[in-house]
């Protein structure tokens, strides 16, 4: 019965998170994303948008950005080439939801736990510029490969990085009876 209930409180609390994150999310891009007339993305979104054309200005590539006018999305342009498009789904914010429920349905001591959310948010935001940065340079030499590349390859490595965070929590912080 005791079993039954680690679960059931567990379900509750990841559940229970994710809906009111999602919910806070949903209403900041209600407020702050324009889908009429001229579109606008988020400030978040324009963020990692700003953030990948610094990275790859840094590592030499020759980078523009722009708002799309006809769609929610931030045009990444690299040595004068349309390669990507940055749209909502790009900006980690979704992932880090799901990491920080899942640590929260695990929770340790609040300092632990909220110093663990804080670091580990913030290795997916910076993980995921990086990895937007190295798709947009791999597309540009291998156009051929950007199905894979996209859709396979760099979701694995954002969601292997929160899987490994996870493992990590549950293994080192959290109070999981051993």
């Amino acid at each position: 019965m005791q079993n039954n209930k680690t679960v059931l409180f567990f379900i509750l609390k990841f559940f229970g998170t994710y809906l009111i994150l999602f919910l806070i999310y949903s209403f900041y891009l209600s407020k702050n994303q324009k889908t009429s007339d001229i579109f606008a993305c988020a400030p978040v979104t324009k963020t990692v948008a700003n953030k990948t054309k610094s990275l790859l200005t840094f590592l030499g590539y020759s980078t523009e950005i722009e708002q799309d006018t006809k769609e929610l999305s931030v045009n990444l342009y690299v040595e004068n080439k349309f390669l990507a498009r940055i749209v909502e789904g790009c900006n980690a914010i979704s992932i880090i939801i799901l990491f920080i429920s899942f640590i929260i349905a695990f929770a340790s001591d609040f300092k632990r736990t909220a110093l663990f959310i804080l670091f580990g948010s913030l290795i997916i935001y910076f993980t995921n510029i990086i990895r937007i940065a190295i798709i947009v340079i791999a597309i540009n030499k291998y156009p051929q490969y950007q199905n894979i590349l996209h859709d396979i390859v760099f979701p694995s490595l954002i969601y292997g990085i929160t899987f490994l965070l996870w493992f990590i929590w549950v293994q080192k912080f959290s109070k999981i009876k051993k």
